[in-house]
């Protein structure tokens, strides 16, 4: 009933008393608390695998303009192999329930589905190039993230704060200011053929790739990151090889194959595979929405590399894009994103709270852990100090009867002296 109790008076604060609170917090923080240790790792790992989607986009923007070969189910056909090749095999490898005999008995239903929305979202934004305008993808492109935000509310219980929706509107006009500066360097690229069809499919990719980034954060923050990546690499191998040979058998068929084509591929498979292997540790550091904010500077780092590469026209907004971007990525990681525990978590032990936690920013993760597990030691030092009471006072009461026996034990032996006498 206590619970209850103090529960209540919280839910009844009004949206102006939070408003005044979050402010009041804001206003306290001290750059020494927002940029933290953990942010700075997670920032720079972020920003990791903006470099090799970059890679990614550099290698397939060689193979198309250079060697005239759009093949994109092919490379992704590859990226799902090596991940067959090393997950798939480490999941044969392992005994009891993470086993992949097991698992396909439990949840493989699951993962074909997951594995055919992974696929469709890198082929359908590949598709859009044919149809629409470079501009019209990486402006559709960032419905990503509400998306995101959308699916985590309703799927992992996430619930967001005011400061959390400020920082993806900087991020976003940061995206913005990008597409501002690709237009007044006249590079607005791509096919004007049925724009329609291509801003759909740009928008189509960005609902199945929320869906697959939620359900991979899911995964690796409950279940494992092997077992995420071995069950993908398994169903996307399958369903890219159909898929290759329904689509593209005739353009596999007609590659002429040099070491130029080969490296390109590699370098392309490489970077693809390094990205999957690598975004389910920084997801479990922070959280998909914010991963997918870092994402938004992979364009950033294709343009400045076109530069060199393909003579692209530098423009200033390209800086200031960059700068905007990270500074609302900082926002978002400088306040954690809380969520409701479900009646899973509340029926664990309290030893699976504290490893996972009920925090996607680990930046506070820590204080809240300590602060949860205040009051359980406060209550364990006072059960530890009536113990204790109660020990004295069970000795003092022994004592106190040994002594009372003893004098009338002496008292006993005084008159039976005296009536002999």
């Amino acid at each position: 009933m206590a619970s209850k109790q103090s529960e209540e008076p919280c839910g009844e604060m009004s949206s102006e008393d939070q408003r005044g609170g979050f402010l009041v917090r804001f206003r306290e923080l001290y750059p020494k608390e927002v940029l933290t240790w953990q942010l700075a790792k997670t920032l720079a790992m972020g920003q990791g695998l903006a470099g090799l989607i970059c890679g990614t986009a550099v290698t397939s923007q060689y193979l198309a303009t250079e060697f005239h070969l759009n093949t994109p189910m092919l490379q992704s056909f590859l990226n799902y192999m090596l991940l067959c090749i090393t997950y798939t095999i480490m999941l044969f490898c392992r005994r009891g329930d993470g086993n992949i005999l097991q698992i396909l008995k439990r949840r493989w239903w699951k993962y074909l589905l997951l594995a055919l929305v992974d696929v469709e979202a890198n082929y359908t934004v590949v598709k859009a190039y044919q149809y629409t305008t470079l501009t019209s993808v990486q402006l559709l492109d960032c419905f990503v993230i509400p998306v995101l935000m959308v699916l985590s509310w309703w799927i992992l219980k996430t619930r967001y704060r005011l400061i959390h929706y400020v920082a993806v509107s900087i991020c976003l006009l940061g995206v913005g200011a990008m597409v501002g500066a690709d237009l007044l360097a006249r590079r607005d690229q791509g096919s004007t053929s049925n724009i329609l069809l291509g801003d759909g499919l740009v928008l189509l990719s960005a609902a199945l790739y929320a869906v697959s980034n939620v359900s991979q954060e899911y995964t690796v923050k409950n279940l494992s990151r092997v077992e995420f990546l071995g069950m993908i690499g398994l169903f996307g191998s399958i369903i890219s090889t159909v898929q290759m040979v329904i689509l593209e058998r005739n353009e596999v068929s007609a590659i002429v194959w040099s070491w130029q084509v080969g490296l390109l591929f590699s370098a392309y498979a490489f970077c693809m595979y390094a990205l999957y292997s690598f975004m389910p540790i920084v997801m479990k550091l922070s959280s998909a929405t914010s991963v997918n904010l870092s994402l938004l500077t992979a364009d950033l780092f294709s343009l400045f590399l076109g530069i060199f590469l393909f003579q692209y026209s530098f423009s200033g907004l390209y800086l200031v894009s960059l700068v905007v971007i990270l500074v609302g990525f900082i926002t978002f990681n400088a306040v954690p994103t809380p969520t409701i525990p479900t009646a899973t978590s509340i029926s664990s032990s309290s030893s699976s709270n504290c490893e996972e936690g009920f925090y996607e920013n680990p930046g506070a993760t820590e204080n809240d852990v300590t602060r949860e597990d205040a009051p359980v030691g406060i209550s364990i030092d006072v059960e530890e100090e009536d113990e204790e009471q109660q020990a004295d006072k069970t000795t003092r009461r022994a004592s106190d009867l040994s002594r009372r026996l003893g004098e009338e034990t002496d008292e006993d032996r005084i008159v039976e002296r005296s009536t002999q006498m």
